[in-house]
């Protein structure tokens, strides 16, 4: 009888796999539903657009919220991550990564924004303070264009290992996103 009355989301500790209770006096429906199915992904055509003009709107006044990169730094270092992402660069798997590597992706994958300040690799932090930002940001634009046309083939990732187009996909939007809020975009 309680559970006829229920109507509500549990999201398990497993962040690939929703529970949906439901009751329309109709009697207990129970269904599992990705949680990757409620995230945005930079495959969808809609999101990548909205993160194409989100990058459009950046200019080299825009002051970061957090962080200590500046505009310039931000934006190269996300043309660095899409050149991984996209497979034109690779680069080796950490040690931590083959140990914690798997578990952080799906913490990671779970709906919501990245955490604040996260750490990355070396091959990411970009040291130079000055650069020419509009030429940063449209590289990051072309790159971003590009995963319309992504092909199936798996990526290594520096930390996480192997994941699929739509991990690529889903983690690709959560990363701009994370980056584009840094700078109030």
């Amino acid at each position: 009888m309680l559970l006829q009355k229920l109507s509500f989301l549990i999201v398990s500790f497993y962040p690939l796999v929703c529970l949906k209770l439901t009751d329309r006096n109709l009697g207990l429906s129970i269904s599992f539903v990705s949680s990757l199915e409620y995230m945005k992904t930079i495959l969808n055509k809609e999101n990548r657009a909205e993160i194409l003009n989100r990058i459009s709107s950046l200019n080299e006044n825009n002051e970061p919220l957090w962080g200590k990169m500046n505009v310039y730094q931000m934006l190269k270092h996300c043309v660095l991550a899409e050149e991984m992402y996209l497979g034109k660069t690779r680069y080796k798997r950490t040690f931590l990564g083959l140990l914690l590597g798997k578990m952080m992706l799906k913490k990671m994958l779970k709906d919501g924004p990245m955490e604040k300040n996260a750490p990355t690799s070396a091959h990411f932090v970009i040291r130079e303070t000055e650069g020419v930002a509009d030429t940063e940001k449209q590289n990051w634009i072309s790159l971003i264009k590009e995963y319309e046309f992504l092909p199936d083939d798996n990526l290594n990732h520096w930390f996480f290992g192997k994941m699929t187009k739509e991990q690529i996909g889903y983690f690709v939007y959560k990363h701009a996103d994370h980056h584009l809020r840094q700078f109030n975009n």
